[in-house]
């Protein structure tokens, strides 16, 4: 099965601007249609290692990003994202483009997969040991998650944790990391051979940056994982580096309030979660030296120092 880098750039932007690209991202495939260049060179620089699947076959979700008409071609262009014919999205300016992408895929996985507890978290793997990580914006998570992974761990996901329903291992769905704000310049310096693409200033999270996710977190797509340690990272300017240990309880309640559709599924849902919080650690944990951090997660995977 051919990869995006297969393709060149031409004919990617010929599928795109056609039938579409189907595109697989851990277990979903992707129809994808644009005729906006900023989608085509995104995809080609942070997708080339993704599989993609012969035109005509099956795909999970149905993306269209396109470039507005009429006077607005010309006068404050904008990227409209249409779904089976509605736009769940307000358009935004034409240079948002790749992060409206990147948006839209998070938001039809959340909407969709229901087949999957999801979560609003990272999840992190590395000898055996995955570690999901939830926390809100501003929190560092995706900074810690970056961090990590140009460290040597796989990266199963940046932002939505798939939890199988039917016995509770945890689904890869490597996709770029998304950075914002001072975060940028922080991996930047921290992993220099890591590959980001271009600063996008002025969206309604500040400047956004994504780090391409590596080549051999994509190719393993089908190996699933098992959570033992769930953590809510907070980076503090100054902190020590600590470790704090949360009662099942308070894990059950902290993971359910971000789930996006714990609710959605009901007594499903409930005893999903309820056997994710029993396999696993539950941790509070506070940081501002990244190498302190990773060498505390790699001890929980019980990596020599």
């Amino acid at each position: 099965m051919p990869l995006v880098a297969d393709l060149g750039r031409a004919e990617l932007a010929r599928r795109l601007g056609g039938p579409g690209l189907l595109l697989r991202t851990g277990p979903f495939v992707s129809r994808i249609q644009s005729n906006i260049s900023l989608v085509a060179d995104g995809i080609g620089l942070m997708y080339r290692d993704n599989l993609i699947e012969e035109p005509g076959g099956f795909a999970d979700f149905q993306v269209r990003l396109r470039q507005s008409t009429g006077l607005r071609r010309w006068w404050h262009p904008q990227v409209r994202f249409d779904h089976d014919g509605r736009e769940p999205f307000a358009p935004l300016p034409l240079a948002q483009a790749w992060p409206m992408f990147e948006w839209v895929m998070n938001w039809c996985v959340s909407n969709r997969a229901h087949r999957y507890l999801i979560v609003h978290a990272a999840v992190i793997e590395r000898n055996g040991c995955a570690i999901v990580l939830p926390a809100p914006p501003g929190s560092g998570k995706s900074t810690l998650c970056a961090a990590l992974v140009c460290r040597g761990w796989r990266l199963l996901s940046d932002e939505l944790t798939l939890i199988r329903r039917s016995d509770g291992m945890l689904a890869p769905l490597a996709r770029p990391v998304s950075l914002k704000n001072a975060s940028i310049d922080v991996i930047r310096a921290f992993a220099p051979d890591a590959l980001l693409g271009p600063s996008v200033p002025g969206t309604n999270k500040g400047t956004i940056a994504h780090m391409k996710a590596p080549a051999g977190s994509v190719a393993q797509v089908g190996n699933v994982a098992r959570a033992r340690h769930i953590v809510f990272p907070r980076y503090e300017a100054g902190a020590a580096t600590t470790l704090t240990p949360l009662s099942k309880g308070q894990l059950f309640t902290r993971v359910a309030e971000n789930a996006f559709n714990y609710f959605v599924l009901g007594p499903a849902g409930f005893d999903c979660l309820a056997d994710l919080v029993e396999g696993a650690d539950g941790h509070e944990f506070c940081y501002s030296q990244l190498d302190e951090a990773i060498a505390l997660f790699d001890r929980l995977a019980g990596v020599p120092a």
